[in-house]
């Protein structure tokens, strides 16, 4: 039994979760069962929180529940189990890389849209010349 440390809510607050989360990632498995304060109620350690971080960041980055346990199984075999958790961690920084590289494309191409639907409107604005025909859906089809 331990008083001191991270109430579960506080805990949650410092890493950016719910406590919901926090018993679910127990419950599950992904943190050890945390240590107990004298009327029952959880207290989470600084290494908790360093752990329960980089859980959050994982998530955040899309990597399934089934992957993290993964992880957190090798993890708790200790240092014998480092080459598995490296290569875990190097697919799914490839797999973010990918995407990261398809969102770029997708920002350029509304980066480029975004330009042409400026351009029109200016036009439109000052009452400049209006396109008339082929010009006019050939700049609406790169607008659109």
């Amino acid at each position: 039994m331990r008083d001191a440390g991270y109430t579960i809510r506080s805990m949650a607050e410092r890493c950016g979760m719910t406590a919901h989360t926090l018993r679910y990632y127990e419950r599950v498995g992904l943190i050890q069962p945390v240590g107990r304060a004298r009327n029952g109620h959880r207290r989470y350690s600084e290494a908790d929180e360093a752990w329960l971080n980089f859980l959050h960041c994982m998530r955040a980055t899309n990597m399934s529940i089934r992957e993290m346990q993964r992880y957190a199984e090798l993890r708790e075999k200790g240092d014998a189990t480092s080459l598995e958790r490296r290569k875990l961690l190097e697919d799914h920084q490839s797999a973010i890389a990918a995407k990261i590289g398809a969102l770029q494309q997708a920002h350029a191409l509304l980066t480029h849209k975004i330009t042409n639907y400026k351009k029109i409107e200016e036009r439109t604005r000052i009452g400049g010349p209006q396109p008339a025909g082929q010009e006019l859906e050939n700049e609406l089809a790169t607008a659109s």
